[in-house]
């Protein structure tokens, strides 16, 4: 079978003494990949090519095949964090870990589960500040608050200090304003991201949580309002927890070591 090419450039470039041994051993480590029968092929280089934990996507997957993607991922890596998990599935991967001595744990909240070999990840000195509008947002933060965690950084959290009762938010904000980075998760009609963009100096991402209903509900309108800002924001997808806390995450360990 022929070599990978990515690998193949790895091992010419150390061949022609173009990197050292320690480069070329971190390289073909960052482009692992293994198969798991016939149903996935997991990539176990992604922590040292792209420096994100691994995360998989519980939704849509039978309980058996994604207990064994889950450990594998944390047996190879030391750790994995299970996104969008249901109580089936919940039940599959902890049995499954625990009989090969590896932690799996539940965060209801945010249906999440944290696969663990024991290591704490290491902290990388970013902070990530979380606001929500509503207590209906909470889920989607705590999403985000976990995968911030696992890439390293402190995360603080204000939460149900929406636009609709705004002098909440002013003394929400000031045990905030060291973070590198916020992340703002807003439902409804979507306000609060903007209000918070234009109140401090940092980067802001707005999340669209799935709530609010009738005409652009489930979080279209909120979408709708953040992508509109007159405020400088991004803004990911609906219930995009994950792609806000790895984003926020990436920003706030690059403000921490400028």
């Amino acid at each position: 079978m022929p070599l990978n090419p990515a690998l193949n450039d790895v091992l010419a470039r150390y061949k022609n003494g173009e990197i050292s041994l320690k480069d070329t051993a971190e390289a073909i480590e960052g482009l692992r990949l293994e198969r798991l029968g016939e149903f996935a092929c997991i990539d176990l280089g992604r922590a040292v090519r792209c420096g994100l934990p691994e995360v998989v996507l519980g939704e849509g997957k039978e309980p058996a095949q994604l207990a064994e993607i889950a450990v594998r991922h944390a047996e190879a890596t030391g750790r994995c964090v299970v996104t969008r998990v249901n109580h089936e599935q919940v039940a599959q991967v902890q049995e499954h870990a625990r009989r090969i001595g590896i932690t799996a744990e539940y965060r209801e909240g945010a249906r999440v589960l944290v696969l663990s070999k024991g290591a704490a990840p290491n902290l990388t000195g970013g902070i990530v500040a979380i606001i929500t509008a509503g207590t209906s947002d909470i889920r989607v933060a705590e999403e985000a608050k976990i995968i911030a965690e696992e890439m390293g950084c402190v995360v603080r959290t204000a939460y149900d200090v929406g636009a609709a009762g705004i002098h909440r938010l002013f003394p929400a904000l000031k045990p905030l304003l060291d973070a590198h980075a916020f992340i703002v998760c807003a439902g409804r009609e979507g306000t609060l991201p903007a209000i918070v963009a234009g109140l401090v100096d940092k980067p802001v991402i707005g999340v669209p949580v799935s709530t609010g209903y009738g005409y652009m509900g489930e979080g279209r309108a909120a979408l709708a309002s953040m992508l509109q800002s007159c405020s400088v924001i991004a803004v990911v997808n609906i219930d995009a927890g994950f792609t806000a806390g790895a984003f926020a995450a990436r920003i706030a360990t690059m403000g921490a070591h400028p």
